[in-house]
């Protein structure tokens, strides 16, 4: 019986979901390999974070919803943080960059970002037209 659970997610940028859990201090193994589980269990994800007890974070792409979901065995899980908050910070440091690069291909700059105590961003970009 296997003890995975999978969480959908409108993560669909493979590089912003890279960036976004580098940003939290992860460092993910960006080719296929399995997510350990419970008592050596595995399933194949596209991206995976090595977690020390053998409970991995993975995700792997959906191709019916088009986005990755986010696989592991929550048993296992070792983060400080629920997983749905472990996701939601994850889905918050990918909009960060989404945005960011949407902006740098629209010519804009960032002249600011502040991060406030609640963790909200708030980002000032501007884009000087000749």
């Amino acid at each position: 019986m296997s003890h995975f659970s999978t969480v959908k997610t409108e993560l669909r940028d493979r590089d912003a979901l890279l960036g976004a859990l580098r940003d939290l201090g992860h460092e993910p193994d960006s080719s296929e390999r399995p997510v350990r589980g419970y008592r050596g269990q595995t399933v194949l994800a596209e991206l995976c974070v090595a977690q020390t007890g053998g409970g991995d974070i993975g995700f792997r792409w959906n191709a019916t919803s088009n986005s990755y979901e986010l696989v592991t065995d929550l048993d296992l899980w070792k983060q400080p943080v629920p997983v749905e908050r472990f996701l939601a910070q994850v889905t918050q440091r990918y909009a960060l960059r989404s945005i960011l690069a949407a902006s740098v291909a629209e010519g804009f700059q960032v002249t600011e970002q502040i991060q406030a105590v609640d963790g909200t961003i708030e980002l000032v970009v501007s884009r000087w037209d000749a």
